[in-house]
């Protein structure tokens, strides 16, 4: 039994570590931090040991990341914050994986209780420009939305209306604000003359992030990759803004508490659901329970949901893929109106919110 055992344990560290491997490849360009420290903890078991506390479907590389970087936030380990782009400007140009491995080795306890507890939260409020064009289009036809953000983890998104954009091309839209997102354009993207009125604005979140607790945000500014200065800057200053008026989040199951929230947004406009890189997070019979849940909701009452996900890691989803296996961010548009669903495929975007590619043209799939 022992050896068994052991077989077991050297073929989940044989996973793990194939799964550093590939994240340093595919991560290099945009994580060159991460990047050159994947493969060299792809090397190290006593680190790679670390994520067994992990629910397997969490046993990733991003989260060993964001472990040590929230260690790094806090202050605890002020050798290797040199190498973090985000939090010296100019990184050491030298070797990180010493001072990464004796950092994993003097916390170990700490970064274990850290990845036994938390789960990866990406709050990008990039995200809102891939959002915006959909909800311009909504408000034209419909007029006052309420909007209904699911997994929106600090609720940053839902301070949509608050925030600056600009659009190259298609000009700017609100402001002036302390967050400004600059988003690419092609193939004509319908940018609202103006920010469209939301009427509500509510968020639900399985493990929500109160912006009024300092913990709880290091642990959202740690998921951020530490190259991407630009994003983690955008982060504080949308937590600093959520602060002097914290969101609306509720802690619960989207799926159970979808029905009652859409009910209660309804009093204040037209529902509109939002979701991005969230639903990938949720097994295949929850992606099925979800759009049924929406089928249901539809059926009773008119509704929209936006949809800035990934075909290819959720097939469940009513999203037109352009090909078999897309994994592209892709941008669709739902509307139930009397009891009738339209799927519209909108555009692809970047998964951040730099760039959206507009590509509707009247194509939709009716039920």
């Amino acid at each position: 039994m022992p050896r068994l055992a052991s077989v077991h344990v050297m073929a989940e560290l044989d996973e793990l570590a194939t799964r550093f491997r590939d994240f340093g490849r595919s991560s290099a360009a945009r994580a060159p931090l991460y990047g050159r420290l994947a493969p060299c903890i792809a090397d190290e078991p006593e680190i790679l040991e670390l994520l067994g506390v992990a629910p397997a479907e969490q046993q990733l590389p991003v989260l060993l990341f964001a472990a040590v970087h929230h260690l790094v936030l806090r202050g605890d380990e002020p050798d290797l914050e040199r190498f973090y782009t985000n939090l010296v400007g100019e990184p050491d140009s030298g070797d990180p994986f010493p001072t990464f491995r004796e950092c994993c080795r003097r916390h170990s306890d700490a970064l274990r209780a850290l990845i036994a507890t938390r789960s990866t939260q990406t709050n990008e409020v990039g995200r809102c420009s891939q959002f915006l064009p959909a909800l311009g289009m909504l408000a034209d036809e419909v007029g006052t939305l309420a909007h209904l953000d699911v997994g929106t983890s600090a609720g940053l998104n839902l301070l949509l209306p608050r925030y600056e954009y600009r659009f190259s091309p298609g000009g700017s839209v609100g402001g002036p604000s302390p967050v400004v997102l600059d988003c690419a354009t092609r193939g004509g993207v319908p940018v609202p003359a103006t920010l469209p009125d939301v009427g509500a604005s509510i968020g639900i979140d399985i493990a929500p992030i109160d912006v009024r607790e300092d913990e709880e945000v290091r642990w959202l500014e740690a998921c951020v990759w530490p190259d991407q200065a630009d994003r983690f800057a955008r982060l504080v200053a949308a937590v600093e803004l959520a602060r002097q008026q914290p969101p609306d989040v509720r802690r619960g199951d989207a799926i159970g508490a979808l029905p009652e929230l859409v009910g209660e947004a309804s009093a204040h406009g037209h529902p509109v659901v939002t979701n991005s890189w969230v639903l990938n997070y949720l097994t295949p019979s929850q992606r099925t329970a979800y759009v049924a849940t929406l089928d249901d909701l539809g059926n009773q009452r008119d509704l929209s949901w936006i949809i800035a996900e990934s075909p290819a890691q959720t097939p469940e989803l009513p999203i037109p893929a352009a090909s078999p296996g897309e994994d592209i961010t892709v941008l669709s548009l739902v509307t139930w109106r009397g009891g009738h669903r339209v799927v519209r495929r909108l555009a692809t975007t970047h998964p951040h919110g730099f760039w959206v590619h507009w590509e509707h043209r009247g194509t939709t799939r009716q039920r």
